[in-house]
């Protein structure tokens, strides 16, 4: 599947992961919307440079670079756990999941969209591989918590695995059911997890990438079960 997509919007005022504040219906962050339209997508404003390694954060990509995007809560927080993963080229945050083209960051927040606060991480499997990246994201949030993370609430906080190909979704359905095992032994319950085909990727507004590099003290509500995910490498 092409990795197709992209969005910058204008950017917005925001101070904390935790969004419940710009939330004026609750009746939408517990239930997905239907499908909506597409248009045409908008990188304006996107610095194209990674706050941390400077490296560019949107393709064209080198060839022997893969991608995979994740949602495990505030994207915050949870891109910083990739970017300090030792084979991993670059990161960004946006959204994916939803059915409302263009989303922003508090219309994403009020749940009407859809969509799932994202991390695109772009990797090399020579020094890191898939199910390294899959450890990673198993071990840095409670998969078990809906459509939640501590608490942070609503569909965009949700845990999500989105594939860009078969390969990624056949290897991400056997992490779980490998990580759902040890969680049962641990006194977890299901795995909440979504695992479906990348459609679209969205950029999130510039201030909002590498936002804990940026600034060190941001919020980061992000936290895991203590669990060890019995695939790849341990987080770096």
């Amino acid at each position: 599947m092409p990795f197709a997509a992209i969005l910058q919007n204008q950017p917005a005022k925001a101070v904390k992961g935790n969004c419940k504040e710009v939330v004026h219906d609750d009746s939408h962050r517990y239930s997905l919307p239907h499908a909506s339209h597409k248009t045409t997508l908008n990188l304006q404003g996107l610095v194209n440079m990674h706050f941390v390694n400077s490296n560019p954060i949107r393709g064209p990509f080198d060839e022997h670079l893969e991608q995979a995007v994740f949602a495990l809560g505030c994207f915050w927080g949870a891109e910083r756990r990739f970017w300090e993963t030792t084979g991993v080229f670059t990161t960004a945050v946006g959204y994916a999941g939803g059915a409302t083209a263009e989303p922003e960051y508090k219309l994403v927040c009020t749940g009407s969209t859809g969509h799932a606060e994202v991390v695109l991480v772009v990797f090399d499997p020579a020094l890191v591989s898939y199910e390294d990246l899959l450890r990673v994201f198993w071990e840095s949030h409670n998969p078990t918590q809906a459509m939640r993370q501590g608490n942070d609430v609503g569909t965009q906080y949700r845990s999500a695995i989105f594939a860009r190909d078969e390969a990624q979704a056949v290897a991400a359905r056997q992490s779980l059911a490998a990580y759902q095992e040890e969680l049962n032994a641990a006194g977890y319950t299901d795995i909440t997890t979504e695992i479906q085909p990348l459609d679209t990727f969205y950029y999130a507004e510039d201030y909002h990438q590498q936002y804990l590099a940026k600034n060190p003290d941001g919020y980061c509500g992000l936290g895991g079960t203590g669990v060890s995910c019995p695939i790849g490498l341990a987080i770096q």
